[in-house]
């Protein structure tokens, strides 16, 4: 795909990350934050539609505070308190500058993973856009619950994001951006690390976000909570739509114009052509996931290959507690996840549906709610 069709889009959002609004020091660089409102503004004024996912508010919370370190689940959500109004603050005062409108919005979890909160959140967003308006979006630290659950579910639990890189990719997908532009204090994705190879060379274009690709991946960004592996699997999931992303280095000058000038910066993640409905993308990829069933050899190739429901004669094993209704893990009998999907019963009438036959069903629950576990169209392959 050339540079010049890559870059044409209407809808675009974009990923500020920690390291490039900071500066040395570890405070706030409000000349290289100002580029990034002026190219953005430029942006909007020429008809596009932006959204900004940003970091910074513990950071700024904790130089507030002259600590130095956010040790702690309270800390860190006490710095985010205190660093949020600042954050939000620079890009008001900076997009008022060129007449436009920010609107700040702070996201948990939930907000994602609980269907009803997730609609009316797209549809803020999308008349938001349709305002003018340019939303700024981060993760609110403040209230997040993630880091107070039981140990013993925060390690079985699939969170639908825990960083602003996947954050990034739920709303590129779910609004259905043309591109995501992940800004980070690197230049885009190498053969190897750069940081210990010197000889390490600049991919310029991935035609697709595979396991040679991840595996490229090393290390967490200092200071963030990120690293190149967040930043691919972001990627993956906004390819796989048919979104475009690239990851660029935004301690560049005026990168941001530098992009849509038709510049050689980055690197470029074409897009797939798959296309699933908003349903079964919310399914697969952003939703809190607790509950897993596993199911055998036959079930599995009847869920992937025929596009099958998932019958009770196919399951082998249930694990954790769910209810009716929530979105669960669908695991083959290696404990590999192939699936998502919404499920017809909770985990205790799962239990007693093992290897059973759906004639049996009122027989075993005295109720049947369906045949199925999780019906076909409630069914999303990862």
């Amino acid at each position: 795909m050339k540079r010049e069709d890559f870059i044409k889009a209407k809808r675009i959002v974009i990923k500020l990350g920690t390291n490039v609004l900071r500066n040395d020091e570890g405070y706030v660089s409000l000349p290289r934050v100002y580029t990034f409102i002026e190219d953005i503004a430029n942006l909007v004024i020429s008809g596009k539609e932006v959204i900004v996912i940003t970091s910074g508010a513990v950071g700024l919370g904790k130089k507030r505070l002259g600590l130095e370190s956010t040790e702690g689940t309270a800390l860190k959500q006490a710095c985010a308190a205190i660093g949020q109004g600042k954050l939000m603050s620079i890009y008001e005062n900076g997009f008022d500058t060129y007449g436009l409108t920010a609107a700040q919005i702070l996201l948990t979890e939930d907000d994602f993973s609980v269907r009803e909160r997730y609609l009316s959140l797209r549809t803020t967003l999308n008349k938001l856009l349709e305002l003018g308006a340019i939303p700024v979006i981060n993760q609110n630290d403040t209230v997040t619950t993630l880091d107070i659950l039981p140990r013993f579910l925060q390690e079985d639990m699939q969170v639908c994001f825990s960083d602003n890189d996947k954050l990034s990719a739920l709303v590129a997908s779910e609004l259905d951006a043309d591109l995501l532009i992940i800004l980070s204090d690197i230049n885009g994705l190498y053969d190897s690390n750069p940081k210990t190879n010197p000889d390490a060379k600049l991919l310029k274009s991935v035609e697709e976000v595979n396991d040679s690709i991840l595996s490229l991946a090393s290390g967490v960004s200092d200071g963030g909570r990120g690293g190149m592996e967040t930043k691919l699997k972001a990627a993956r999931l906004v390819t796989r739509f048919g979104g475009k992303v690239l990851i660029a280095n935004g301690k560049k000058p005026y990168i941001i114009k530098r992009i849509f000038d038709g510049e050689d910066e980055g690197t470029m993640f074409l897009p797939q052509k798959e296309n699933l409905s908003d349903k079964k993308r919310w399914i697969g990829y952003a939703t809190n996931i607790v509950g897993k069933i596993i199911v055998n050899d036959g079930a599995k190739h009847a869920l992937i290959e025929q596009e099958k429901s998932l019958l009770p004669i196919g399951v082998v094993g249930v694990k954790n507690s769910f209810q009716k209704g929530d979105v669960i893990s669908i695991l083959d009998e290696n404990n590999q996840e192939f699936a998502r999907g919404i499920v017809n019963y909770d985990s205790d009438s799962c239990r007693k549906l093992i290897g059973r036959h759906s004639d049996n069903i009122i027989e075993i629950l005295g109720f049947k709610n369906y045949d199925a576990i999780i019906t076909r169209d409630n069914i999303t392959i990862l």
